[in-house]
């Protein structure tokens, strides 16, 4: 570049005629006039300077123009100090940032031919307290003009310059809200002599409880599509009864009146997890899958990213293995697999990633799972764990090939969990999607506290599955229930014949994890029946018995194709009212009120709040108060 400017100036220079003083003050006087129309007002009037990197490269670039201006080429020298403006502003970030919001979107840069000789008129612009707005009527270039065709601009914003795409008139749209959400309608009230069985897969996920709670604590009432009630009752730990032997699981089902409803009852079914040993556990092998796009910038983003996986790192054993995948415009490894005891060469590798660039989601993936596979042996667990904002808008032409692909890695033995971090343009849906095809877990971090609960506390359970497909189905006794319908689920639900069919992908259960799924019923002659009754619709194959339903839980053991049963007979009453359950119907009430309540009747956030209070027990890391506090922000929101 030296080169080529010293030979530039001994051409200028032989070209140049003799040094004009007079034409040299009314040059700089009219360069002067075209600079302060540049800024849009008088100079007396412009917003005062921070002397930040971008004042301090124009002060250069003015400083070049008054030394250079005695040639009598301002146009030539104006050039030059354009061409080398141009070749800085594009290295800064590709986002064009909102500053109000502070969210940013991907855009691409325009592509600049530098070959251009000459660029006339050129734009130098002073970085300000305000995000300026060029409203100047200098000469467009052909450069210029080719912008103004596509509809890209230059712009001073805050942290930096950038191309942007905007409207003709260059004003600062806030950007939209583009969150997406994976639920469906509220599950509808259904007549046992008409539908008798309700089938559905286990879930596990505790991401919606954790959204709530973002929304609340910004003062906000959650969007209702982002409330799953089941992943907000399971969020909680609950001490039911332990398997007893080798075997994976132990029902524990309980019959008790509603709290928002005198006329029905609740079936409570609680699921408890077999834990192994932990000394016993099999080595790690990791993949963290971490998006480092420009929507990733935020503090609660890859900032809080950063800070969860160094507590996760501190949980793994010498003998696991780390590798670093990220993906922000293209997929790359900045992390070979590496053993977890060189604990400073993966932090090194973590603190380096920055935000920038667009989403290219399926090509991180599947790079992922590549190194994966080159680090999976037998006998070990190997996962890919993904951290995102869920923003995948780049590469992900054909989601239905891309789950499937996730499907066969998951069928290959490779598992992904998948952790969502901020707001604005989380894909909860995506989110979702990829972790129940990859036999994952799906959970939002938002806080630090958070990130312990997921990858600390519970990360026996999140990474060591000792079943998979777990599927419950529930068969009422028309004798009995009139009617019934289950909380939440909704994503889940399975076909009838689904329960048999061992193809059909279910969820999975890591090693002590509690499952907790609640239905309300009404019994026959209850004058809380909604439904009239059929004509010619009454069964009497249940009469005479006690039971008002029967429990079936199908799952396989890990490795297996086969799925083993466990069953039992629901009876009228049973089980004891303890303080878990209480409390489990707490939340369910209070995702109901979430959701619009359709079914509680006058049952309101103070009655949830109450139950809570009442049913809170055993509480050591404060789980519950918190819950206590959510009801109270949303009884106030609600007003």
């Amino acid at each position: 570049m030296t080169d080529d400017l010293e030979d530039f100036k001994t051409l200028m220079d032989a070209a140049t005629p003799a040094p004009d003083a007079a034409r040299r003050a009314a040059n700089l006087e009219q360069a002067q006039k075209n600079f302060a129309q540049a800024q849009g007002s008088p100079a007396g009037m412009r917003p005062t300077v921070k002397r930040g990197l971008l004042a301090r490269m124009t002060e250069g670039a003015k400083s070049m123009l008054n030394s250079m201006s005695h040639r009598g080429a301002l146009t030539a020298t104006t050039a030059i100090a354009a061409v080398a403006l141009i070749m800085i502003v594009p290295q800064a970030r590709d986002i064009a940032m909102n500053p109000q919001s502070r969210s940013e979107s991907p855009v691409a840069a325009p592509e600049v031919d530098f070959a251009e000789p000459l660029v006339e008129a050129p734009v130098i612009v002073e970085e300000s307290a305000a995000p300026a707005q060029f409203k100047g009527t200098a000469p467009q270039s052909d450069m210029a003009r080719r912008m103004a065709e596509s509809g890209l601009r230059s712009r001073v914003i805050p942290d930096g310059a950038s191309w942007a795409r905007v409207d003709p008139e260059l004003s600062i749209v806030p950007e939209a809200d583009t969150e997406a959400f994976a639920n469906a309608e509220t599950n509808p009230l259904k007549v046992t002599s008409k539908e008798p069985v309700s089938t559905f897969s286990i879930d596990v996920d505790t991401a919606s409880y954790a959204i709530v709670r973002s929304s609340l604590m910004h003062g906000q009432l959650p969007p209702k599509e982002a409330i799953r009630v089941e992943e907000m009752v399971n969020y909680f730990p609950y001490s039911y009864p332990s398997p007893d032997g080798d075997a994976a699981f132990r029902p524990t089902i309980s019959v008790t009146p509603t709290p928002w409803n005198e006329g029905t009852q609740l079936v409570h079914i609680g699921i408890q997890g077999a834990l192994p040993q932990i000394e016993d556990r099999p080595p790690l092998n990791l993949v963290f899958l971490i998006d480092t796009s420009g929507s990733m910038q935020d503090k609660n983003k890859l900032p809080l990213l950063k800070q969860s996986f160094r507590l996760l790192l501190s949980e793994l054993r010498p003998e696991d293995q780390v590798s670093i995948v990220t993906y922000a415009g293209s997929a790359g490894q900045v992390l070979e697999p590496t053993a977890a005891s060189e604990r400073n060469k993966i932090l090194g590798a973590l603190d380096q990633l920055s935000a920038g660039g667009s989403t290219a989601g399926q090509a991180g993936l599947q790079q992922a799972y590549q190194v994966a596979e080159s680090m999976a042996a037998d006998e070990e667990v190997t996962r890919v764990i993904l951290a995102t904002d869920g923003d995948f808008n780049v590469g992900l032409s054909d989601p239905d090939a891309l789950k499937d692909f996730i499907a066969r890695k998951r069928d290959s033995g490779t598992f992904l969990s998948v952790l969502g971090f901020g707001r604005g343009n989380l894909d909860d849906a995506t989110m979702q999607a990829l972790a129940q095809n990859g036999n994952g877990q799906a959970a939002y971090i938002d806080t630090l506290s958070e990130a312990r609960k997921v990858l600390v506390d519970q990360l026996t359970g999140a990474l060591f599955p000792i079943a998979n497909d777990v599927k419950i189905q529930v068969e009422f006794n028309p004798a009995q229930i009139a009617e019934y319908r289950l909380i939440g689920y909704e994503t889940r639900a399975l076909r009838r014949e689904d329960f048999t069919n061992d193809k059909v992908d279910a969820g999975d259960i890591g090693a002590g994890h509690t499952v907790t799924a609640i239905y309300e019923v009404t019994p026959v002659g209850s004058d809380a029946i909604r439904n009239d009754p059929l004509r010619y619709g009454t069964q009497r194959d249940g009469e005479g018995l006690d039971e008002i339903g029967y429990f079936k839980l199908r799952y396989k053991r890990p490795g297996e194709d086969q799925s083993q049963l466990i069953e039992r007979p629901i009876y009228t009453s049973q089980g004891e009212t303890s303080e878990d359950v209480r409390f489990s119907y707490a939340i369910a009430g209070f995702g109901q009120l979430l959701r619009g309540g359709v079914y509680l009747n006058d049952w309101t956030y103070e009655d949830a709040i109450a139950l809570a209070n009442a049913s809170r027990g055993a509480d050591p890391f404060g789980y519950r108060a918190e819950a206590v506090t959510l009801m109270r922000l949303a009884e106030t929101l609600s007003q």
